[in-house]
């Protein structure tokens, strides 16, 4: 690769990176399966501890979006969530204040005073609607692969959520998806050895909503590195 086109190519990454965003609000209109499969074939190249390829994926689309829409509504109303991996035990030092800015900024996009906590019940509520998405996705990995089996996933689901945002189709990766796996191996007919990572809602965005305008800070690199000459 020359250095001209080295620089394209940066530029082009960095470009699709900034552009990614959270999406909090679709409009109905469903993705073409052959662009969904195009997002697969590109997010299939994937790195993977030993080359293990870890993810799968269901996918929902038409009908099968708004059964499912319905089933996960009503099962996670007033159960707390039971992960197969556990969430964060806590939030601390400069963590803390990220994902307070976060919240901070979708509670003001969607009129949420701070201290409502009724308004933002409702709000977390949305992660079940799939905040009106035509798809959705569930991400599951083999349970004897452990940890890595689960970065690998990671992996996978940001490199399909950047295909996305390449070909137009805004997304979220949702945790909250991810919260009832029981629920979602009896529903989708899972294996027991399939542990579930996330969830993900994905379609076309639409822009006319406030709650897709804000974009969360990144910190410095200065921040995240440490330089060893010696």
């Amino acid at each position: 690769m020359s250095a001209e086109q080295s620089t394209a190519a940066a530029g082009a990454f960095e470009h699709l990176l900034q552009e990614r965003y959270s999406c909090r609000a679709f409009l109905p209109r469903q993705v073409d399966t052959a662009t969904i499969m195009r997002m697969l074939q590109i997010a299939r190249r994937t790195p993977s501890w030993c080359n293990s390829q870890p993810w799968q994926a269901v996918i929902t689309r038409g009908a099968g979006t708004e059964r499912f829409r319905n089933a996960i509504c009503e099962h996670a109303a007033g159960r707390k969530p039971e992960p197969d991996f556990a969430f964060p035990r806590e939030y601390r030092g400069v963590y803390l204040e990220r994902r307070r800015e976060c919240g901070f900024q979708l509670y003001e996009s969607v009129g949420i005073a701070r201290g409502d906590r009724e308004a933002s019940a409702r709000q977390t509520m949305e992660n079940y609607r799939l905040f009106g998405a035509p798809h959705a996705m569930i991400v599951t990995t083999d349970e004897a692969l452990g940890v890595y089996g689960v970065l690998d996933c990671g992996a996978w689901v940001n490199n399909f959520m950047l295909a996305a945002r390449s070909l137009g189709i805004a997304s979220i990766a949702q945790a909250a998806l991810g919260a009832h796996p029981k629920f979602l191996r009896s529903y989708f007919s899972l294996p027991a050895d399939r542990l579930v990572v996330c969830g993900m809602s994905f379609g076309y965005e639409d822009a006319a909503q406030p709650v897709n305008r804000f974009r969360t800070s990144r910190a410095a690199v200065d921040g995240m590195v440490t330089w060893m000459d010696q």
